[in-house]
């Protein structure tokens, strides 16, 4: 897959399209289905009402600004929280008992990469969820199992290499490594690209496109211009979720979510940033 560089001017938000597919069995079918989902933490409402479903094939794109609520979303659809109202449906069972065939990959930070571990031991953690007894040793189908994620993100030579020796896209890729080596049918994302550098993050959903082929993908980030490239469903979330249903990233749509104007700027790589209020200085 090719990549577009753009270079300093301004691009109407307007207009911005992703492609659509409905995935192998034409999307009859929710893979993930989340109705009227309210939740409070600590007394403050963080999502009211939240609707939307995910398709057989989707690479789905969750975006809204800070504190809106996305990796509250993820854990409730991951079965980590339990709505106040509303109900979540994920491959048509409660999320607690799908997880099993859910890849995650959280957010960077959460990660202690000088922990002494390799390439390796770190994606072999992914298969826990397959052993009979909290005890018991990975299995020769285990190993191959991370050996063939491993051969598959251009990660074989760096299987035995420390976590605090790898660059921080290969430690990413040791992440969504984890995540795949179980063969999950949905690999959901939080942020999986915000400490790396603009080059390993186009090179980070090329990765992703490529997987999409066999996965649905559920994604949360920041980065407008990028994901536009990659996904077939997009919603803004802040607190309330704003979709219209399509494949298109319209400036109604982001304006709601952000309560502010927005432009998307390209300077090299596609990124979001927000206009000016009225009567006010720089965002």
């Amino acid at each position: 897959m090719s990549w577009r560089t753009w270079s300093g001017y301004r691009v109407p938000l307007r207009g911005v399209t992703v492609r659509n597919n409905e995935g192998g069995d034409g999307g009859t079918r929710p893979v993930i289905e989340v109705r009227d989902v309210s939740f409070r933490l600590n007394g403050v409402q963080v999502l009211d009402r939240v609707s939307f479903t995910v398709k057989r094939g989707d690479f789905y794109a969750l975006i809204g600004p800070n504190g809106g609520g996305k990796t509250t979303l993820l854990k409730i659809i991951l079965g980590l929280l339990v709505p106040e109202e509303g109900t979540v449906a994920v491959l048509g069972q409660p999320p607690e008992r799908a997880r099993s065939r859910i890849g995650y990959v959280p957010q960077f930070r959460t990660f202690d990469f000088s922990y002494p571990i390799t390439a390796r031991e770190m994606v072999l953690l992914g298969r826990l969820s397959r052993a009979r007894q909290i005890w018991a040793r990975y299995t020769p189908a285990d190993r191959e199992a991370a050996d063939r994620v491993l051969g598959r993100l251009e990660m074989a030579d760096l299987a035995d290499r420390p976590l605090s020796r790898l660059s921080g896209g290969e430690q990413q890729r040791a992440i969504l490594a984890r995540a795949l080596v179980g063969d999950p049918e949905i690999l959901v994302l939080d942020e999986p690209t915000v400490y790396i550098d603009a080059p390993t993050e186009v090179q980070f959903y090329d990765l992703l496109e490529d997987l999409k082929k066999d996965l649905t993908i559920l994604l949360v980030s920041h980065d407008i211009g990028v994901i536009s490239r990659h996904v077939t469903r997009v919603a803004c979330l802040n607190r309330t979720l704003y979709t219209h249903d399509s494949p298109e990233i319209t400036e109604d749509m982001v304006e709601a979510a952000y309560h502010c104007p927005v432009d998307l700027i390209a300077h090299g790589i596609p990124h979001r940033v927000l206009r000016d209020h009225p009567g006010k200085g720089g965002a």
